[in-house]
């Protein structure tokens, strides 16, 4: 990369967030978080400028800092979860995350087979319907105050189960298409068991590690920083690259790491002590300030809504299933006496921002000619269509409802 190539990538990103900047203060009087204004840019420089290659300047520098917006952001997120707050609602956390997954993929599958396409295929997209970008919209319950909340907990809390889902999505994936590429030598059933012991295996690892850094190791080395915040800052981030790397390496993926991370480093950071206040705060400033933004702002110039037109039914189709299957998922806590109305509509939204393993899993398929370019242009556009309706629906919701959603913590659990 010249210096020019550069120069040019970083005067594009100033002038995107700049406008970001102006269409955030105007966001601002409308409550809406300010943030979503890197998305809506990035969104329309899509339209206007193209998708950046990733393989160019300006593609890498806005992946990476994009990647290191998803560490920073979740790492805020995790330091503010109470584990046994969380733990106290893992019962429905877990039967919102069966019904947030099982019914989204029966719409998913049934539609496409309703279409013609065949079962296998059908399975596969079916199950596209089913993951979560929590990492999207979880900035949005910390802006309004409520990741403590019951809503909160359950966005989190599916988020994180459905990123399970999420692993063995892209192993299947991954071993279908070695398996077809290299024709029958080999039973993909055995493949695929082989793979998913490799990530449970991987996943036990990372949990002794997260838990002997959480039990022993940070609390050793915090006594090195005497309690001042540059040191207790470069604690943190040391902490956040080798668990996030570590549950990157071993299949789990950068949100469940970063989240881990945040959880594990709680007690370190805690506190009344200045110091510690003072790691939050950078902690803070850094995720909305300068990483949030970036994060965003990558994610919109994923976005192409314009595949909309190529195939705007088969889109309209995926994007319902997942959108209306998360949404009657939510609801099925209502008669289980699990949530109330307003908990399950916020929650069913929430869980509805995409753009993550969907389009990964669609980009595999399609270079492996197993789908074309019709299905690969619907999936990216129902994706995109979640991400431009998703989060500002949602802030609508949290406002409207905020003050009911953060007192209805009497609902049995």
């Amino acid at each position: 990369m010249s210096e020019v190539e550069f120069g040019s990538a970083l005067a594009e990103i100033a002038l995107l967030l700049g406008i970001a900047f102006v269409v955030g203060s105007i966001f601002d009087r409308v409550r809406v978080p300010r943030i979503l204004a890197a998305l809506f840019v990035g969104m329309g420089a899509h339209l206007v400028l193209g998708a950046p290659d990733p393989s160019a300047p300006l593609g890498e520098i806005l992946g990476l800092l994009g990647q290191l917006g998803v560490l920073w952001l979740l790492l805020l997120i995790g330091l503010e979860i109470d584990p046994r707050e969380m733990s106290n609602m893992g019962g429905d956390i877990v039967l919102l995350t069966v019904f947030n997954t099982v019914v989204p993929f029966l719409f998913g599958f049934g539609f496409m087979l309703a279409l013609g396409y065949g079962v296998f295929l059908s399975l596969f997209i079916g199950m596209t319907r089913m993951p979560t970008a929590e990492a999207v919209v979880v900035p949005i319950l910390d802006e309004f105050g409520m990741v403590n909340t019951r809503v909160g907990r359950f966005v989190v809390g599916a988020g994180v189960l459905d990123d399970l889902v999420e692993v063995v999505l892209v192993v299947v994936a991954s071993v279908w298409i070695g398996t077809t590429a290299a024709g029958t030598g080999g039973s993909l059933g055995t493949a695929i068991e082989h793979d998913v012991v490799d990530v449970v295996g991987g996943g036990a690892a990372f949990a002794l590690v997260a838990y002997a850094a959480y039990r022993w190791i940070l609390p050793f080395l915090a006594t090195w920083t005497r309690g001042r915040p540059r040191e207790l800052l470069l604690l943190s981030s040391v902490t956040l690259f080798a668990l996030g790397g570590l549950a990157q390496l071993v299949g789990l993926g950068l949100v469940v790491g970063a989240l881990v991370t945040g959880i594990v480093l709680r007690p370190t950071v805690d506190g009344g002590e200045p110091g510690r206040l003072g790691v939050r705060a950078a902690i803070d400033l850094g995720a909305y300030g300068f990483f949030g933004p970036l994060f965003f702002l990558w994610v919109g110039r994923s976005v192409d809504l314009a595949g909309m037109v190529e195939a705007p039914w088969l889109a309209i189709g995926l994007f319902s299933a997942a959108f209306f299957g998360k949404l009657l998922g939510a609801w099925l806590l209502v008669p289980f006496g699990r949530a109330t109305r307003e908990e399950a509509l916020a929650t069913g939204i929430g869980l509805n921002a995409r753009l993550t393993t969907e389009i990964i899993v669609a980009q595999l398929l399609l270079g492996a000619g197993i789908i074309d370019d019709q299905i690969f242009t619907a999936l990216v556009a129902a994706s995109g269509l979640s991400t431009l309706l998703v989060p500002p629906l949602f802030a609508v919701v949290l406002d409207r409802w905020g003050p009911s959603l953060e007192s209805a913590g009497a609902v049995a659990g």
